[in-house]
């Protein structure tokens, strides 16, 4: 009786484990195949790694891929990470993308150059201005590339924030009722849509978003206009919080 209860005991002990280890260990996977030029597994000042050291730190089991997107690659992860691609997207890798969101996966895009994702963004209903964003009452440094951003939806992703901040982000709209406007500028957010690098009558003025959320089946995907707001240099304590809620709604948690 008493081996047969100390069996029964171990067996519970092993499921407990297992279960726990699955629940506190999702896998958020790296996209850098499509020419991204700042990675995880490097130090420098545009990288990744003290995001993916984030990332771990809080729970997430953090990989990166070289290889095609596919159904196959993304089997295996809880989240996908788009950040700053050069080189498009396939068809083939938009089906896989869009598939993996809507069976329950979390998606996270974020823009260097919108050009590479258009075909994927059409499908979240995520439109791109051909401009990037100015906020002179708001800029960092004097540079109204670089700016704060505190208009912000009351969402999961924004809890616990005043603000964050972003380096060159490109204007967002959604195209559909089920996306929201996660953050945006001010009333006098700009767009230099004459290439002259100063506000004109040719220019646009009025609140731009700078990220946008929405559910895709049972998936949910966030896409952000900058890609530098959590690369290792401009990664300061809010956009590094911003970065946590991320996952933590991406991943179901």
């Amino acid at each position: 009786m008493y081996k047969n209860f100390s069996l029964l005991f171990a067996s519970v002990i092993i499921f407990l484990a297992l279960a726990t280890s699955a629940v506190a260990d999702p896998v958020v996977l790296f996209d850098e195949s499509h020419a991204q030029q700042f990675l995880i597994g490097k130090d420098g000042p545009l990288d990744l790694s003290a995001l993916a050291a984030t990332y771990s730190e809080n729970g997430f089991q953090v990989k990166s891929s070289s290889g095609p997107l596919n159904d196959a690659e993304l089997s295996s992860s809880d989240v996908l990470v788009l950040s700053g691609p050069f080189r498009p997207l396939n068809n083939d890798e938009v089906r896989a993308v869009i598939d993996f969101v809507g069976s329950g996966g979390g998606l996270a895009v974020m823009l260097h150059i919108p050009q590479p994702t258009l075909n994927l963004l059409r499908q979240l209903n995520v439109d791109v201005a051909n401009g990037t964003l100015h906020e002179d009452g708001a800029a960092i440094g004097g540079n109204p590339l670089y700016f704060k951003v505190s208009r912000l939806a009351v969402h999961p992703l924004t809890s616990g924030l005043e603000s964050f901040s972003v380096y060159g982000s490109w204007a967002l709209r959604s195209t559909a009722e089920h996306v929201t406007t996660l953050a945006e500028t001010g009333q006098h957010g700009w767009v230099d849509l004459d290439h002259d690098n100063r506000f004109s009558t040719a220019d646009a003025m009025q609140p731009f978003g700078v990220a946008v959320a929405g559910h895709l089946g049972k998936g949910r995907y966030v896409v952000f206009g900058d890609d530098a707001m959590f690369q290792n240099r401009f990664f300061d304590e809010s956009n590094r919080r911003l970065a946590i809620n991320l996952l933590n709604w991406l991943g179901h948690r």
